[in-house]
């Protein structure tokens, strides 16, 4: 591939333009079109006491929260990564813990016993929590796939290199591919994790995987490995 391979960017807003930002900022060859979109949708918090933090794997379930999220600032945030703590902070919430290679790495490393309430949206990564730690999981937004206009799908004719931020994202992608009868052999997928790139399946020209879960990461990846 050559330096003016486009990089396409699928995920929905406001991520999209950010990632779009920081790639130009690079030097990249960047194109983005939302294949998703966040809504939020009508929840209620359990009525349970005994929660010991709030366990959040995307900044959406804080962008799209709703009101309700006033009355849970008073649980520490365990948050996937600097984005998303970022917006829990910014919301009013303390930030107690902050990871770098997912969810389950937070788990892994907790000091049990804690139980979380978990805000997450209509799909979410399975976790193994070990001993001592739980967590209920409450759905606080609904990711609505979107199909790609007719200018976004020009651009899977020529080569790109395509960013993958969720599961959810790959298997979408994967499904637009398939309707549109894209030629995967041509098309280089770079995800943000191991467990986003695992639905992609086969026939891609190449999948890369960022060794850690961010923007700067997963950019720095394709600029060093993928062009």
């Amino acid at each position: 591939m050559s330096k003016s391979s486009p990089i396409l960017v699928i995920r929905p807003k406001p991520g999209l333009s950010q990632t779009l930002s920081l790639g130009r900022e690079m030097g990249l060859n960047m194109h983005g079109f939302a294949l998703s979109e966040v809504q939020p949708v009508t929840w209620e918090i359990p009525q349970r006491d005994g929660y010991d933090a709030l366990l959040l794997g995307s900044a959406n379930a804080i962008r799209h929260g709703g009101a309700n999220l006033s009355k849970l600032t008073h649980l520490p945030v365990h948050a996937v990564g600097e984005a998303t703590a970022r917006e829990a902070k910014e919301a009013g919430f303390e930030i107690e813990r902050t990871g770098k290679g997912g969810l389950q790495t937070i788990l892994d490393q907790v000091s049990a016993p804690i139980h979380y309430l978990r805000l997450v949206g209509n799909e979410y990564v399975e976790l193994r929590p070990p001993k001592g730690v739980s967590f209920d999981p409450i759905q606080v937004y609904d990711v609505v796939p979107r199909q790609f206009s007719c200018e976004a799908a020009n651009i899977l004719d020529e080569a790109p290199i395509v960013l993958l931020h969720s599961g959810a994202m790959t298997r979408q992608f994967a499904n637009e591919c398939n309707r549109l009868g894209v030629d995967r052999s041509t098309i280089t997928l770079a995800a943000m994790g191991p467990r986003i790139a695992e639905p992609a399946g086969v026939g891609w020209a190449a999948i890369h995987v960022s060794d850690e879960p961010n923007d700067a990461a997963l950019l720095e990846m394709v600029r060093s490995v993928c062009i």
